[in-house]
Formats: structure tokens, sequence, C-alpha cells
């Protein structure tokens, strides 16, 4: 299943890093960023969960929250928030419902082999809960920039 901007943004509840729980119940009214990527302490998650970490200042006063999934455990997930001095809620979708959900769940094939996995995407949700920007297969080099420049049209 595919979400499309203008979708409603669905429904979600999470275990995440610091001992958090986020659920799209406790971001009702709010802005927020939701990316979903591979595997914590992976090159390309790294580059990208630091560029959210030093975004979030200027996500923070547009009142903008970001939350990271992957289907990590949470243990290894813990460690990498740690080791990289991420504040912001890493969540765990071990099931991978969310991320079906979310259409990332998807066939990847490396080496020949075919296999799921989840695809790097960020959702952008505003306000009345709806997605106003999907962004799919991202490339990880300048994307909170885009996403930072998306917040700030959003008014």
């Amino acid at each position: 299943m595919a979400i499309d901007e203008g979708s409603e943004a669905p429904a979600f509840s999470m275990p995440a890093s610091g001992g958090r729980t986020v659920s799209s119940e406790t971001l009702k009214g709010k802005p927020y960023v939701l990316y979903f990527y591979p595997k914590a302490d992976t090159p390309g998650c790294t580059k990208e969960a630091c560029a959210f970490q030093e975004a979030l200042p200027q996500l923070g006063h547009l009142g903008i929250d970001v939350i990271g999934v992957s289907k990590d455990k949470m243990k290894p997930i813990e460690k990498f928030a740690e080791k990289y001095n991420l504040t912001f809620p890493l969540a765990s979708d071990e099931t991978t419902h969310v991320a079906e959900d979310y259409g990332v769940w998807v066939e990847k094939s490396m080496y020949g082999k075919t296999y799921m996995g989840m695809e790097r995407s960020t959702f952008l949700i505003d306000r009345a809960g709806k997605v106003a920007r999907v962004w799919r297969k991202v490339k990880v080099e300048g994307h909170a920039k885009q996403v930072l420049e998306a917040v700030k049209a959003l008014g």
C-alpha cells in the first residue's frame, strides 16, 4: 500500500530510544517527520541520522518532531542513539507493521538475490494528520536540508 501526499497518515505506536514510546496519538495536532531507514549504525543510516540531529534545532524551532524508524530491535537502536548522541526518538518496528502501512517494506535485490527490506523514505505529516510530503528511495546527501525546506514551506 503506497501512501501519497494528501493521504491520511497511518496510525502507529512503537517503542523508541531513551525508554520512550512514539505514537501518532500523542503527536495529534502537531506536524512531524517520520523517516524510515534500513539499519542502525550503518554508514548511510548514520549519515542520515546525524544530518537530522544537526537540523533538529531548526526543525524544533519550527515545531517539528523527528522520528527515525527501523526494523532493528531496541538494543542496537539504543547503542546507535548513544554512540552518535541522537536525541530524537529512534523507533523499533520489529514487526514491520508500520513500514508496511507506509509502503516502505519492499522487495529489494542485491547480487541477484531478492529479499524484503526497508526502503529509505521520509514522510512529513501536517497538523491535520495528513501526509504533506513524501520522499522515497532517499539519497542521504542533502536530504535533511530538503526536509527542512519543505517544513518551512508548510508554514
